[in-house]
């Protein structure tokens, strides 16, 4: 359905949202948007302490209790009638639009391009529990992640990197990140966090509130071997250290 949707159509859809998130914020005091953040604050609680009953219940109880002020939103509402409306709309002319199908006739001029090869990347995003890389070895693949609550852990000794520059993207709401650095290996540290503190190669920031920090080490730029780390937090602490 997206597929046939030109961009500025998205564009405007995400506009009138982001309108109606900020009139929710302005107009009825945070209106469900305390009460989502109160039930994932809930969730982390319960999820930290799932093995114990209360845990169970915080955490359960959070969850229904998100779900619900989710689906209150104004943003949320409008977003799901443009859903329903777009899906029709687009059913109504899939069904008015006969399928057209030009054979094509082996040519001279065709380009015999090898196929790409879907690989298993490294991590899955998850939302909640932690991720760590195996204490074997493993093929490096770059990393690119997102998730809401857990610790990420990555060990970089326990594979062979890239003779270029291997990357490590992650987007992260509640939950520390750790991440080993063989020594050989140069490192460029892009780090942005709402609250949390950061050790990065010997460098300690005890509280990060709303703030971008940036470390390299002095031969990244020339480096055959190198690692590209970007990552953001909400909430949560960092540390990449030598191993």
């Amino acid at each position: 359905m997206f597929q046939r949707l030109s961009t500025d159509t998205l564009n405007w859809i995400l506009i009138i949202g982001v309108i109606l998130f900020v009139i929710e914020i302005a107009f009825f005091h945070g209106g469900m948007i305390v009460s989502a953040l109160f039930s994932g604050f809930f969730i982390y609680i319960g999820w930290k302490n799932f093995t114990k009953l209360w845990g169970k219940i915080f955490f359960w109880l959070g969850l229904i209790s998100l779900v619900f002020s989710i689906l209150n939103m104004l943003a949320v509402r409008f977003l799901i009638i443009a859903a329903i409306v777009l899906f029709l709309v687009n059913y109504s002319k899939s069904k008015q639009e006969a399928e057209k199908i030009n054979p094509e006739l082996p040519g001279t001029n065709e380009v015999n391009e090898p196929p790409a090869v879907q690989r298993k990347p490294l991590f899955d995003h998850k939302v909640f529990g932690d991720q760590h890389t195996t204490e074997t070895a493993y093929q490096w693949r770059d990393v690119n992640i997102h998730g809401a609550f857990g610790d990420r852990v990555i060990d970089l000794s326990n594979t062979v990197l890239p003779n270029d520059t291997a990357v490590i993207s992650i987007r992260h709401l509640v939950g520390n990140i750790t991440i080993y650095v063989p020594y050989e290996v140069e490192v460029s540290i892009h780090h942005s966090s709402v609250f949390g503190r950061v050790h990065i190669l010997g460098n300690h920031h005890g509280k990060l509130m709303n703030q971008s920090l940036f470390y390299q080490t002095q031969l990244y730029d020339t480096a055959v071997s190198r690692v590209k780390i970007v990552t953001s937090v909400l909430s949560g602490d960092i540390e990449v250290k030598r191993i």
